[in-house]
C-alpha cells in the first residue's frame, strides 16, 4: 500500500498559553515519523517525543516481518510446520488483523505478505502478466489458513511459504499506541504522523484544533479538503504514483489479495475516526473493494467517515463530513 503524508496545517496566531510545541521528523518503521508535542516547556516536550520514538522502535521489534529476531519473522518461519508463542500483545493484533479480513472478505488480508511482486510499476511493464502467474502469485495468500490459539497465545500458519506482515496496519497502531500512552502521561496534546498514518489528541497550544490538508491526487498544488482533528485518527491510501495503463485502464499498484489484479476505480481513500489502525485497515481495503462496496463497508461502521477520489476526480466524503476548499 502507498500511505500519503498528509499536511498538519498549524493555524498560529496569538497564544496566552503557556504550553509550547516541538516537532521532530524521523525514520521508523522503513517510513517517515513525524512527531509534534505540545509540553509546559521545551525540555518535557522533547523528552515526550523520545518516549514516543522509543515506543515505536518496541513495537517495530516486535512485529516487522523484515527483522529476522522479531516473533512475526519467527511465525513466518514455521509456517506448515508449527505454531508459535508470541507475546499478548503480538496475538491481540494479529486478532484484529484477521478479524479484519474476515470482515473485508479478503479485501484486507493479513497473510498478503507471500504475495509475489509480478505487477511492476517502474516502467518496465510493457504487456500485461499472464493470467496463470497471476493466479500462482497468490497461491499462498490465505487468511483462512491461519489458527489462533488464545490459551496458548500461539500463531500457525498452516500451509508452507504463508507469511504474516503489519505493512498495512503496523504503523498505525503505533501511533495509537503512542497516542494512548501520552494521554497516560497527561501530555495535553500533539500529534504522531507515521507516514499518512495519523493519530491526534488536544489542542494547538493558540487553542484552536489541529487541522489536517488532504492534496488532490490530480493537483498536487491543490489541498481539496481541510478538516479539523478532534481526538482523532486520519489516515490516506493512494495509488496515483504507481500505476500502469494498458488498453486505455489504470491498473494501481495497490494488489487484491483474492485475485492477484491491482485496484481499480479509486486513486485515493481518506479514513477518519477514533483508531489510526482500524482506518488504516479501512482505507487499505476500500482502494481494493472500490466505490460502491467500499462506501458499503465503511456506512457499517459509524465512528467512521471517509474521502473517496475516483480515478476520473470525482470526490465521495461521507454525509456530515464538513469539508472545507483551500488551494495552496
Amino acid at each position: 500500500m502507498h500511505k500519503v503524508v498528509l499536511f498538519v496545517l498549524l493555524l498560529l496566531g496569538f497564544n496566552a498559553s503557556s504550553q509550547v510545541l516541538r516537532n521532530r521528523t524521523v525514520k521508523l518503521m522503513g517510513s517517515r515519523f513525524d512527531i509534534t508535542i505540545v509540553g509546559p516547556d521545551s525540555l518535557s516536550a522533547e523528552h515526550h517525543i523520545d518516549t514516543v520514538i522509543a515506543e515505536v522502535t518496541r513495537i517495530e521489534n516486535l512485529i516487522s516481518d523484515w527483522k529476522p529476531d522479531s516473533q512475526i519473522s519467527l511465525v513466518n518461519r514455521n509456517a506448515g510446520i508449527g505454531p508459535v508463542r508470541v507475546d499478548p500483545e503480538v496475538f491481540a493484533l494479529t486478532e484484529r488483523a484477521l478479524q479484519l479480513s474476515r470482515l473485508t472478505n479478503g479485501a484486507f488480508d493479513i497473510s498478503f505478505a507471500a504475495m509475489d511482486r509480478i505487477w511492476k510499476f517502474d516502467g518496465s511493464m510493457t504487456k500485461m502478466p499472464d493470467p496463470q502467474a497471476v493466479k500462482k502469485s497468490v497461491a499462498k495468500v490465505g487468511y483462512q489458513y491461519i489458527v489462533l490459539d488464545p490459551k496458548q497465545s500461539t500463531i500457525f500458519l498452516t500451509r508452507k511459504g504463508m507469511k504474516i506482515g503489519f505493512g498495512a496496519l503496523g504503523e498505525g497502531y503505533a501511533t495509537d499506541r503512542c497516542r494512548d500512552m501520552m494521554l497516560a502521561k497527561q501530555v495535553e496534546a500533539g500529534i504522531v504522523n507515521g507516514s499518512g498514518d495519523m493519530s491526534s489528541w488536544g489542542k494547538q497550544p493558540n487553542g484552536r484544533n489541529w487541522t489536517v490538508g488532504i492534496t488532490n491526487p490530480l493537483h498536487k498544488d491543490t489541498i481539496f479538503a481541510v478538516v479539523p482533528l478532534i481526538q482523532s485518527a486520519v489516515v490516506t491510501s493512494g495509488s496515483y504514483e504507481k500505476f500502469v495503463i494498458f488498453n486505455g485502464k489504470r491498473y494501481a499498484h495497490i494488489i487484491n489479495p483474492k485475485t492477484g489484479y491491482p485496484a481499480t476505480g479509486l486513486s485515493s481513500v481518506t479514513v477518519f475516526g477514533p483508531s489510526a489502525e482500524v482506518a488504516n485497515g479501512f482505507s487499505t481495503s476500500m482502494m481494493v473493494l472500490g466505490k460502491e462496496a467500499g462506501l458499503k463497508l465503511i456506512r457499517q461502521h459509524p465512528q467512521y467517515t471517509s474521502i473517496l477520489i475516483t480515478d476520473d476526480g470525482r470526490i465521495v466524503s461521507s454525509p456530515g463530513l464538513k469539508l472545507k476548499k483551500r488551494r495552496l
